[in-house]
């Protein structure tokens, strides 16, 4: 078999690869078609959307315009007087129980409610009340609270608490379920604050902007067993711990 010439094959091989940036530089070239030709087509779709908006407007006579600022009007009023009506009721701020009774009293005064059953000797503990600290003045729609477990014994072997740090939800004086430990936070001690948030919201205890179901915002990833744990049946809704149930809370 005759030899070819290393200058022939050195040609023949830049031929290829000129071909294959050829190739490569159409399919780049298509790709950017393809994705300026989406992005016109969104920013028509919005466009269209607010022509059709205002034409609406520009159709309306006065009193519908009233009738519209009127509705507004009253919905913010409605929201002012209800977040007025929450801080009444301690909203706002992360708050200490001091016994079980006032647990109670306040499970029912509050239709969601998020309660810390900590142990001052526990160091995760103190790591919780960091976070719940911070979720409770961003989240007006639920009253958070603490309690310390040792003197509520009563209330702990109700509620099955065996784990510190252990967070009850609370929806309409039922406890829907429990964050024990921080295994649904990623099993680490440096978690951050939207995790935990993200993991109360799951439950609609609180609500947040964003799909619960896509995870913790911003990317953030935990642990194959902690992000196993969801369940796809109803939006909001977290898979209960094996050993826990709703339980009534009334004295």
């Amino acid at each position: 078999r005759q030899l070819q010439h290393p200058a022939k094959v050195a040609a023949c091989h830049g031929c290829r690869l000129n071909g294959l940036r050829g190739k490569m530089d159409d399919i780049q070239a298509i790709a950017q078609q393809h994705l300026e030709s989406h992005i016109l087509n969104v920013a028509q779709a919005v466009e269209d959307q607010l022509d059709l908006q205002n034409k609406k407007l520009d159709e309306m006579d006065d009193d519908e315009l009233d009738r519209i600022r009127e509705k507004r009007i009253a919905h913010m009023k409605k929201m002012n007087e209800q977040k007025a009506e929450w801080r009444r009721k301690g909203h706002g701020q992360y708050q200490e129980l001091t016994n079980e009774k006032e647990f109670f009293e306040a499970a029912k005064a509050s239709e969601h409610m998020v309660c810390h059953f900590y142990r001052s000797s526990t160091a995760r503990c103190a790591i919780v009340d960091k976070h719940l600290a911070l979720i409770a003045q961003q989240h007006l729609e639920a009253r958070f609270v603490r309690l310390d477990a040792e003197k509520c014994p009563f209330l702990v072997e109700r509620l099955r608490i065996v784990v510190l740090p252990t967070i009850a939800l609370v929806n309409k004086g039922t406890t829907q379920d429990y964050i024990v430990g921080f295994d649904d936070l990623g099993g680490q001690d440096d978690f951050e604050t939207p995790v935990l948030e993200w993991r109360i919201a799951c439950q609609g205890i609180i609500k947040v902007e964003y799909d619960v179901h896509e995870g913790p915002p911003g990317g953030r990833e935990l642990n194959p067993r902690a992000g196993s744990k969801m369940v796809k049946a109803r939006a909001g809704v977290w898979q209960k711990h094996d050993d826990s149930s709703d339980d009534e809370l009334s004295d």
